[in-house]
């Protein structure tokens, strides 16, 4: 069986789309369509911007939604039978199981990437990479910890990050090493994405989602927070507004995707980050990019 997965932040790149962009009219319309939607230029951001333009999350949040999209057009779906998306790229993942339009997923988008960065000026913190430690020991070791950090994206065995308060995060580096951490390495965020600290952005989220049109998916998604196969509309939108303060559970739904008959997994989007993490989880399955 064939499955679809979504890449998040992180994964852009200056010139991302511009390919996709020349390669076909219908893609291009879909692209510029985009600018009218944000009511700014993005493409330019996209093709022919910095590095520092695409750290933004309000840049970068629509722009790999956006070159995640063109992307499947551009390959019409390669008749996958399962859906995920790393983070932001649940947003992707529901526009090609039929259960959001392009705009409303940009409109989405667009707004949560907002709502996250006016969470992250109103409270500043952090996020650190773990490496290197089992999960339960990292959950247990934030659990100790007085003030709020806590394990934010499970991607693969072995690598986890947490997310929090940062006085907290960095408290919680120095014990995870003490314990045997290989790494624990604080990421350039200034931000506790997947943390309670996201409560804000995530009531600003809600009231986007509920005014928005979600359809009966045609095909399963994977959710970050449940992990397991929904299509229903309802639970859907449930699951999209409580990942904001919960965690990205990466490697638990790559597992249950594997179980449930995945064998071939196609990222679709920038990069190949998520190509590299379900190898860890399995080696023993296919995975490569659509384009």
């Amino acid at each position: 069986m064939k499955a679809l997965v979504f890449p998040g932040q992180g994964s852009q790149f200056v010139g991302m789309g511009k390919e996709l962009y020349d390669s076909r009219k219908d893609i291009k319309d879909l692209m510029e369509s985009a600018n009218e939607i944000l009511g700014f230029d993005i493409l330019s951001l996209m093709f022919n911007g910095t590095d520092e333009d695409l750290k933004k999350t309000e840049v970068t949040q629509p722009s790999i939604f956006i070159h995640s999209v063109a992307a499947l057009k551009a390959v019409n779906g390669l008749g996958a039978e399962m859906v995920a998306g790393h983070s932001l790229g649940e947003f992707s993942a529901l526009v090609a199981n039929g259960v959001l339009s392009f705009d409303d997923g940009l409109k989405l988008v667009s707004e949560r990437a907002k709502a996250m960065q006016a969470a992250c000026d109103a409270n500043p913190s952090s996020m650190a990479a773990i490496l290197g430690l089992d999960d339960a020991k990292v959950e247990e070791i934030c659990a100790s910890i007085s003030g709020v950090v806590v394990p934010a994206n499970y991607n693969c065995p072995g690598q986890l990050v947490i997310s929090g308060e940062t006085v907290a995060v960095e408290e919680a580096c120095v014990k995870l090493k003490e314990a045997g951490a290989k790494r624990a390495l604080l990421l350039p965020v200034n931000g506790a994405f997947h943390s309670p600290l996201m409560q804000p952005a995530q009531e600003r989220l809600a009231a986007a989602i509920e005014n928005t049109k979600f359809r009966k998916a045609t095909i399963p998604v994977y959710q970050n927070i449940t992990t397991t196969a929904v299509t229903d509309p309802d639970q859907i939108k449930a699951n999209l507004i409580s990942q904001l303060t919960g965690p990205v559970k990466w490697t638990q739904s790559v597992q249950n995707m594997i179980k449930d008959g995945a064998t071939n997994f196609v990222e679709v989007g920038p990069g190949k980050t998520l190509q590299g993490l379900i190898k860890k989880i399995d080696s023993a399955v296919a995975s490569t990019s659509a384009i």
